[in-house]
């Protein structure tokens, strides 16, 4: 078996150190959100806080995708707004709950851990995003 693994590795260099790369990779990301103090919640969690603890939608979209479809009473802040620190509004809510969105859930976790630096506490990220929320025929507003 281990002379079998060999002969691959020797065979096929570039799919090796890519397969390895990949791995690393996936180690260092499962490591680092496990450390972090943003947590990813799903869809009821995002509802039970939105309901029963006043929290914050912050909505990291375009201004277009933003008017199309977002979570009711949610604010519109670019990822480079939230990273140059133009809070606007969403300075006087350091004390509630944050949930930051995007639209599949990938790309809201380093504004939620821009926030988190900036002073908000407790900060999440929504799995699946947008597209999941509207996914599960949750109510989306319009416009503004």
């Amino acid at each position: 078996m281990l002379q079998e693994i060999m002969q691959f590795i020797s065979q096929h260099p570039i799919l090796s150190l890519a397969w390895v790369a990949l791995l690393v990779a996936v180690i260092v990301t499962t490591f680092k959100s496990s450390l972090s103090k943003v947590k990813e919640i799903t869809r009821g969690e995002a509802t039970r806080l939105i309901n029963k603890e006043d929290a914050v939608v912050v909505d990291t979209r375009s201004r277009e995708d933003y008017r199309k479809g977002h979570i009711a009473s949610s604010i519109n802040l670019t990822p480079t707004e939230i990273k140059n620190g133009s809070l606007g509004e969403l300075e006087k809510h350091k004390a509630q709950p944050i949930i930051v969105v995007c639209a599949n859930g990938t790309a809201s976790r380093t504004s939620a851990e821009n926030l988190n630096k900036a002073g908000f506490e407790p900060v999440f990220t929504l799995k699946e995003g947008i597209s999941g929320w509207s996914g599960e025929n949750l109510p989306l507003a319009r416009g503004k």
